[in-house]
């Protein structure tokens, strides 16, 4: 597939501004800090080819909620579209990283075995480091095993930060 056409906005966090993508049906395609944007063009070529970014004129819906999240309404994120490529397996771990409720956690095995696949803590981990959509599909609630924070396409201190703003308990952030 190639020749898709995304709408970009820039969305202003605490974190740093991010990147947010949506398709013409308002469909989140992905959402990045902006300076990883190498990381998000890298993964738009795997999953679409070339892709055309034109700027949004007026905040969108998901801008908003995503803005909205940032400001503390931490449910704001949860009813939004996304539209994501990739393998049925990377979606079906994406899909599962959204039924993880704000301020919990969770780990790649027991990811693995939600998912009915006990075996592939791996590449649960995998397909968690290939999720175009951070922060709306949550890859950031999945820890390590003794509860240490792993690692965070946006970095340790944003995923840090991230689980400290949805008042997540992990002994990691203490």
């Amino acid at each position: 597939m190639s020749g898709e056409q995304f709408h970009i906005e820039n969305v202003a966090t605490p974190t740093g501004p991010m990147l947010l993508l949506t398709d013409d049906a308002d469909q989140v395609r992905s959402l990045e800090w902006e300076d990883h944007t190498a990381r998000m063009h890298q993964l738009l070529r795997l999953h679409y080819g070339e892709v055309g970014l034109r700027p949004r004129r007026g905040a969108s819906a998901a801008r908003r909620a995503v803005e909205a999240y940032f400001a503390g309404d931490l449910g704001a994120i949860g009813w939004l579209a996304v539209q994501t490529a990739g393998t049925v397996f990377q979606r079906e771990v994406w899909a599962a990283l959204r039924t993880i409720p704000v301020g919990e956690t969770t780990t790649y095995g027991r990811l693995a075995i939600r998912l009915g696949r006990p075996a592939a803590m791996r590449a649960v981990g995998m397909a968690n480091g290939a999720n175009p959509i951070g922060v709306i599909v949550p890859c950031h609630r999945v820890i390590g095993a003794n509860a240490a924070l792993t690692g965070y396409g946006g970095g340790i201190e944003r995923k840090r930060w991230l689980l400290r703003h949805e008042g997540a308990m992990a002994k990691s952030l203490l």
